[in-house]
């Protein structure tokens, strides 16, 4: 049904409980995988010069190194199940925007991320990239919710 599926990643628990789902699928399908970390752009916000603790190139470096580390584990994992994965990093202060433009451009048919589960105030503050994609891609869109993670309960059918 779904020939490429494109797996956002930010690294969490969350996110790699969704990429052992994603690459499950993707196995069971016959599809190819794409995964994306979206990096926030350098930004400055400091009143003097003496504040400003890391470098554009620090945080560069810090960036690449946080992009590979977590796509180096979905593209790990997608290599031992036998399903193709590229991957993509990308420098953007909105996620959504990254991953809804990454969809398009790779071709891709299929969106799975998770979700993080925030409520209330916090949902409110920090927003949900989760929602920002379902709003604006043009793809269906696979959410993995934070509650399939946890732990089922003593006695509770799975």
């Amino acid at each position: 049904m779904f020939k490429h599926i494109l797996l956002p990643t930010d690294g969490s628990a969350m996110s790699e409980f969704a990429s052992q789902r994603c690459i499950a699928l993707a196995k069971e399908m016959g599809a190819k995988m794409s995964a994306i970390y979206v990096v926030p752009a350098f930004h400055v916000f400091a009143y003097s010069p003496e504040m400003v603790t890391e470098t554009a190139e620090q945080y560069k470096q810090y960036g690449e190194a946080t992009s590979n580390k977590f796509l180096g584990f979905v593209q790990r994992a997608a290599q031992e199940a036998g399903v193709a994965c590229t991957t993509l990093s990308v420098i953007n202060d909105h996620p959504y925007e990254a991953i809804v433009q990454a969809a398009k451009d790779g071709g891709c048919d299929l969106i799975c991320m998770a979700s993080h589960g925030r409520k209330g105030v916090q949902g409110v503050l920090l927003g949900s990239e989760t929602q920002k994609v379902l709003t604006h891609a043009g793809v269906p869109v696979l959410v993995f919710p934070a509650a399939q993670m946890a732990p089922a309960k003593p006695g509770a059918s799975v």
